[in-house]
């Protein structure tokens, strides 16, 4: 096997300036939940509403060709295809500028991959091998999202188009061929394994979701699941508040009718506008929202505490930016998890799944391998064309010269010399073609 590209990992970009891309070069970079902590990981966090602008604004930066960014609670890359020369410096750029911070507040978190080894990122990120929570399904949904909204903008074509595309063949083979997806496992379900890790069990617990998008949806799965009584929803949008609440009542009467001895959970729709006034119903608190600043605040956690009259109230925060701010810790009675904190409870499903997890690399491997391979024969087609075209030229020119010779053949015969100089052509081009294919192997 090929060695792979230069691989660097957590190095700053700038210490890369001085090599040299090739055409059309593939340069991956980004931070994730292992390279950079929450704090910078949410200053880079890119709302979906401006997820549009930000691909568009970095695919026009000078030197960048196409683009795609990839932001979900645990990572944020950033996906380039960029012009022959030394290191572009327009995407470390973009990151200052568009962020508004500084390169010293980036650079220490950040990963780099280039050409071969960011397939690899690539195709292992869609697979969920390189999620806080292995086999995880929400990456590959997360990762076609962006896919369409670069093609929206324009941003995605002729090299990143057919990479994702694999990516998204790969993950499929993955799922499909290995168990590490077998289980329900998500950052949803592990913020509830914590609920219930914390209390013992959930049964009586009344249980508040605030953001009424999938992360909320599949919690309030898991959360029936493990018996508690009575979900709040609430959202910014009342519609879709009301959506996840009917689903989540059409999920408790599948329970009841399959198990007549299931636990009874009531749902209830919360206007957003009430949601600081109506918390302190909540024994537990999941907040995913979008917002890009504190719903709650640490003087809310005191208000809070003081209306519950001291009983405890658990926030698992699982959105990015934070929803709560991390001072509530600080509020005796108040207890704050946030999507770092799930990585130690994750890091239970890892030994579960590392058999499956390997198979799973396997097959990663196995599809990189394949597509480098892809690449390297269509390095060889623009030669073997050029060369195939010079052959047909010349054997046109050849025929015209002897036009005269040949001018009383009958039609039959004058086939039967075309034929034959095509067939002459293509067995004496036959060993060069042969040769260029090997060679771009």
């Amino acid at each position: 096997m090929s060695q792979p590209q230069r691989l660097t990992i957590v190095k700053p970009v700038s210490e890369a300036a001085s090599e040299h891309a090739t055409v059309g070069s593939l340069v991956l970079v980004g931070v994730n939940h292992t390279t950079a902590p929450l704090e910078v990981r949410e200053r880079l966090a890119i709302p979906a509403a401006r997820l549009a602008d930000a691909i568009r604004s970095l695919a026009h930066q000078p030197g960048i060709r196409e683009a795609l960014i990839v932001s979900t609670c645990n990572r944020v890359e950033f996906v380039t295809i960029q012009e022959p020369g030394p290191t572009n410096p327009s995407l470390l750029r973009f990151l200052n500028e568009y962020f508004a911070l500084s390169s010293g507040t980036i650079e220490p978190h950040l990963y780099e991959f280039r050409e071969r080894e960011a397939v690899r990122h690539l195709f292992r990120v869609a697979s969920s091998l390189d999620s806080m929570v292995v086999g995880e399904p929400q990456i590959l949904g997360q990762v076609k999202e962006s896919y369409s909204v670069a093609r929206e903008v324009g941003a995605v074509s002729t090299t990143l188009e057919p990479l994702l595309q694999r990516a998204f063949s790969v993950a499929k083979r993955v799922r499909t061929e290995t168990q590490i997806g077998s289980s329900s496992v998500s950052i949803a379900s592990v913020a509830v394994d914590l609920a219930r890790k914390i209390f013992g069990n959930l049964q009586g617990k009344t249980v508040l979701l605030v953001g009424a998008g999938k992360m909320s949806e599949l919690a309030a799965r898991h959360l029936i699941q493990q018996g508690a009584t009575s979900i709040l929803v609430a959202n910014r949008t009342q519609e879709k508040a009301a959506l996840i609440a009917g689903q989540i009542a059409d999920q408790i009467s599948v329970q009841l009718a399959n198990d007549p001895a299931a636990i009874a959970c009531t749902t209830e729709v919360i206007p957003f506008d009430e949601l600081l006034s109506q918390a302190t119903r909540a024994d537990i608190v999941i907040s995913s929202t979008g917002s890009e600043g504190h719903i709650f605040t640490r003087a809310h956690g005191q208000q809070f505490v003081d209306r519950r009259r001291h009983r405890p109230m658990f926030f698992i925060d699982i959105a990015v930016p934070r929803d709560v701010d991390p001072r509530m810790n600080q509020v005796e009675g108040c207890f704050v998890y946030d999507i770092d904190d799930l990585q130690q409870v994750a890091a239970a499903h890892l030994a579960d799944r590392s058999r499956e997890s390997a198979a799973a690399e396997i097959i990663v491997s196995g599809e990189v391998e394949k597509y480098h391979q892809r690449l390297q024969s269509l390095d060889a087609v623009p030669a073997i064309v050029a060369l195939q075209q010079n052959a047909e030229t010349l054997r046109q020119a050849e025929l015209a010269r002897a036009a005269k010779r040949l001018a009383n053949l009958t039609p039959d015969q004058q086939a039967a010399v075309d034929a034959l100089t095509r067939s002459l052509t293509a067995k004496l081009l036959h060993p060069q073609i042969v040769d260029l294919r090997k060679k771009s192997e």
